[in-house]
Formats: C-alpha cells, structure tokens, sequence
C-alpha cells in the first residue's frame, strides 16, 4: 500500500505527480487523508482509501499504518513556507517511516525515485 499526503498548496502538484503516474498508481492499493484522497480519485478516477482529513488524525493513522507494516511507501508532498497550523505534520510520520525503514518522499524528485524503485521490483 503506498499512502499519498499532501499539504493544501501542494495538492495540485500531487495530482499532477500521480496523473503523470497513473498507470503505476492504479496497480497499487492506495490511503490517503480525506481532502487528497478524494481529490485524486475525483479527478483521476483512483481507488483510493480515504482516511480521516489530516487535521483530525489522517496523518497518525497512515503513520499506524506504517508501523503494523502496512505501507509500502509514504509520499507526502509538503508545503515548507507556508503550511497552516491546521495542516498535517510531517515530523511523527517521518520518524516511525525512519523507524520501520519505509521511504518517504516530500517532493516530486523524491517521489520520483519512489515510483521508479517500485515499478522496477514489480515488473
């Protein structure tokens, strides 16, 4: 399962990034936090796994997630200048992703490198 978070002045560039990916994204199961999630499958037609919004816990619950073993990937598109108070924070989510050794990309570069290690072990 790969978990797809994006802060709200990234979000088109998550779209962008998956639609860019699609055929990738719709091979993997997906989560993410309610606004990305139900952007990304409105506007891409994804099944995808909506959580809780990240200002009511979406990020903790992908971050249990990572530590019971169940995502893959983490790719978490923050916005570092003007993030909101109400935004999710990346440092908990970070750290039990370090703890369980699960990559996590906080931009398109990164995410980049997520997406091509993955496509090569699959196919």
């Amino acid at each position: 399962m790969i978990a797809l978070i994006a802060h709200d002045e990234k979000k088109t560039a998550l779209v962008e990034f998956v639609e860019r990916h699609v055929d990738f994204f719709r091979k993997q199961d997906l989560v993410a936090t309610g606004n990305t999630g139900a952007l990304l499958s409105e506007r891409l037609g994804l099944d995808i796994e909506a959580v809780a919004h990240g200002p009511h816990g979406g990020d903790l619950i992908v971050g249990g997630r990572v530590a019971e073993g169940h995502i893959k990937a983490v790719i978490f598109f923050r916005d570092p200048l003007t993030a909101q108070p109400h935004e999710p924070d990346i440092g908990a989510l970070l750290r039990v992703c370090d703890v369980h050794n699960v990559p996590l990309a906080t931009n398109a570069a990164t995410a980049e490198a997520i997406v091509r290690l993955l496509a090569d072990r699959v196919g």
